[in-house]
């Protein structure tokens, strides 16, 4: 992994020191090394609790880079949308439909590309329960616009949680899942029996 890669714009601040702090004080240590470009995807497992999000907001603030992250679209709607959206938004939420389709995909590359700076953080397995499965959204992303694979884990173990390191993508399903396979070997989640396969749907 490279040196932190920081920024005048991204350089840690009064928030990321306390959100920090506060990892420490629940005894958890946050793992980070830097990313190594101005853009690219981040995956995001085992997610198998609540708590995944709590620890995982904990660790985005502390490390003081703008992470956006994928949630579902109706999070948005209503008046309850209204206030909760606002707030999910604030901290880095994008509004996604339900099974992504490829024209969606196009977008979220383009909109990569186009952007001085952007990290997507992706669940893969898209549920806290088991299921045989990934998605392979943030697959197709990082193909299409080019950019990093980057693995995030959180390890209730050893109270862990943080970034492990990019994933050279071949672009061949079975040797890039391999890779990926091997990066997440030890991990694991509150649930380990909830962990999901980490292969896709055919």
């Amino acid at each position: 992994m490279p040196a932190p890669y920081f920024t005048a714009e991204h350089a840690p601040d009064l928030t990321s020191k306390m959100a920090l702090s506060v990892l420490h004080a629940l005894g958890w240590k946050l793992r980070y090394d830097g990313l190594p470009a101005d853009r690219g995807v981040i995956i995001f497992y085992p997610h198998t609790s609540n708590w995944d999000f709590f620890y995982g907001m904990l660790a985005k603030w502390s490390i003081s880079f703008p992470l956006k992250f994928l949630v579902k679209e109706n999070l948005f709607k209503g008046l309850t949308g209204f206030f909760l959206g606002g707030i999910v938004r604030y901290w880095g939420g994008e509004a996604i439909e339900r099974g992504t389709s490829t024209g969606a995909i196009s977008k979220l590359a383009e909109r990569m590309n186009r952007s001085d700076w952007f990290w997507l953080a992706i669940a893969p397995e898209g549920t806290r329960r088991y299921t045989p499965y990934w998605r392979s959204g943030f697959y197709h992303i990082a193909l299409t616009a080019k950019v990093p694979l980057v693995c995030a884990f959180i390890d209730y173990d050893k109270k862990e949680i943080g970034i492990l390191q990019p994933v050279e993508l071949a672009g061949d399903e079975a040797t890039d899942l391999s890779r990926i396979q091997a990066v997440y070997q030890g991990i694991k989640g509150r649930h380990p029996e909830q962990h999901s396969s980490i292969t896709f749907k055919h």
